[in-house]
């Protein structure tokens, strides 16, 4: 009697368990989610603790990573076979623009394109949406690597950053997997307004 009363009580908590799940949202989160709105993930383990992986001898620089296309334009991206990602945010400017360097609490007006360092597909692009991406830098309304590697970003300018997953979405989450290196390149549009 007493193993039943367990089954019947473990079904019971299943059931609540799988219909409570069931009540959650069916919607997909859009692109823009995806790579640039923050979200709450668990921080999981630090570095020493994830997974391992065979080291290819050296960590990738912004060097490494081609770009092609103009300001304005959708880029290519290309990540090399024969570096690791970087432990930390790397920023680059593609190429400079003009206008006072953004600063903490100023609107942006932002294009990118999200490449994922372990599968090197492009997962998110504004400019394949052809609508860029407003946020307030430092305002926490995007991942780390954003609020720290667009500061001093000027309008006009192409900016390289290669995000460790610290920065950006640590154990995963929104279609991202766990410890992913993100490299976006981005476009200001416009700083301060």
């Amino acid at each position: 009697m007493h193993i039943l009363g367990r089954i019947i009580g473990v079904g019971a908590l299943a059931a609540t368990t799988i219909a409570l799940a069931a009540c959650g949202s069916d919607d997909e989160p859009t692109a823009t989610t995806v790579s640039a709105t923050r979200t709450t993930v668990a921080a999981g383990p630090s570095p020493a603790q994830r997974p391992a992986t065979q080291s290819k001898g050296r960590e990738c620089t912004a060097e490494d990573i081609r770009v092609a296309g103009d300001f304005g334009v959708a880029p290519t991206i290309t990540i090399p076979d024969d570096c690791d990602p970087p432990k930390r945010l790397i920023v680059k400017d593609l190429s400079e623009g003009s206008g006072p360097g953004a600063a903490a609490g100023q609107q942006l007006t932002m294009n990118y394109a999200l490449v994922t360092w372990s599968d090197k597909k492009t997962l998110d692009s504004s400019f394949d949406r052809g609508k860029p991406f407003q946020l307030t830098l430092g305002g926490g309304q995007v991942i780390d690597g954003w609020d720290q590697g667009l500061v001093g970003v000027r309008e006009g300018s192409r900016r390289l950053l290669i995000v460790p997953p610290e920065l950006g979405y640590g154990a995963g989450g929104r279609g991202i997997a766990p410890y992913e290196t993100l490299v976006f390149v981005t476009d200001a549009v416009s700083v301060g307004k």
